[in-house]
């Protein structure tokens, strides 16, 4: 049984009514979105945020119909960012395939991204909480701030471990911690509980971002993501910043002068990366990613122990050594 599988133990029946209800909430008897969203439903991914908002629903309370809506409003949310994100990054591949702007057109992409995030909505409202949709819509817009203060902090004068915790915590990490917060708001958990879980999610998220930019340093068809890919993209992440910071004049103004005339040969892409390596900078990462989990876990320790407890806790471990 893998990783995922357990996990899921505890929610099996929740996560078949997400299912199915995430199915039936992309049915539409326009012809176009549907062979979109058919598409888009045979590619979806693990859905860890789901899992995370049921498992921290049902530590706290009974999961109920709010439970769900709220885990459809995120998931159907994070559908719709990926859909658009593949528009602005001009990304032809997801998850081994080709990405709906690849398969269709861009116009079609971000309409179908738009029609998605609409039923997000739609679906947030169904919860009858003011709270939970405070929580999802906050999210929502510092997602989209996450996204433009990366595109505009795309040189290295402004790249610093400051700005990339910043751009993470806002791209990646409040989309978990809200994941764990609403779940416990549709059971009426205790403000105490709530910020405990809403922590939880975002040191569960910077160890996810911080390992997705790990992988960017090793040659592994497994994850989906090319070897050098942030580095052809220009995007500067912690391993790079790190080594940046523990190298000679030199090696950082040649380093640098790559990056700034984007000089992405492939024998450039693998000089960069043989530098993150061996100046330390992925290591760090890793030790990084080890604390950011650790500290994840620990905000746990208050509630009682229980089979969704010990399933957050191995959503915080899948966070950081997961292979895909």
């Amino acid at each position: 049984m893998n990783f995922i599988d357990n996990i899921k133990k505890p929610i099996i029946a929740e996560m078949q009514l997400f299912a199915n209800t995430f199915k039936e909430a992309l049915k539409t008897d326009n012809s176009l979105l549907l062979s979109v969203n058919e598409y888009v439903l045979q590619k979806s991914g693990k859905q860890l945020r789901p899992m995370i908002v049921l498992l921290s629903a049902k530590m706290c309370g009974v999961i109920n119909l709010a439970s769900i809506n709220a885990a459809l409003s995120l998931e159907l949310l994070h559908t719709a960012t990926l859909i658009h994100d593949d528009v602005v990054d001009d990304t032809l591949e997801r998850r081994g395939k080709p990405s709906v702007n690849a398969k269709w057109t861009n116009k079609i992409a971000v309409l179908s991204g738009d029609y998605i995030f609409a039923k997000s909505l739609e679906c947030g409202t169904n919860t009858d909480s003011l709270a939970v949709m405070k929580s999802i819509s906050e999210m929502g817009k510092q997602l989209s701030d996450g996204e433009l203060l990366q595109l505009e902090n795309n040189t290295i004068s402004d790249a610093s471990e400051e700005n990339y915790f910043t751009i993470i915590r806002k791209k990646t990490a409040l989309l978990f911690a809200t994941c764990a917060e609403v779940g416990g708001i549709s059971v009426n958990a205790s403000v105490e509980q709530l910020q405990h879980l809403r922590n939880f999610g975002e040191y569960m998220g910077l160890c996810f971002q911080i390992k997705d930019d790990v992988f960017d340093y090793f040659d592994d068809i497994e994850i989906g993501k090319p070897t050098g890919n942030d580095i052809r993209d220009g995007k500067v992440t912690l391993p790079l910043i790190n080594a940046l910071q523990n190298c000679t004049p030199e090696e950082r103004n040649e380093i640098v002068s790559l990056l700034d005339n984007k000089d992405f040969s492939a024998e450039n892409v693998q000089k960069i990366t043989l530098f993150t390596l061996q100046k330390g900078g992925v290591d760090y990462a890793i030790s990084q990613m080890a604390e950011y989990k650790n500290k994840a876990i620990e905000e746990l320790n208050g509630f009682a122990d229980s089979e969704m407890k010990q399933s957050l806790i191995l959503c915080a471990e899948f966070a950081a050594s997961r292979t895909v």
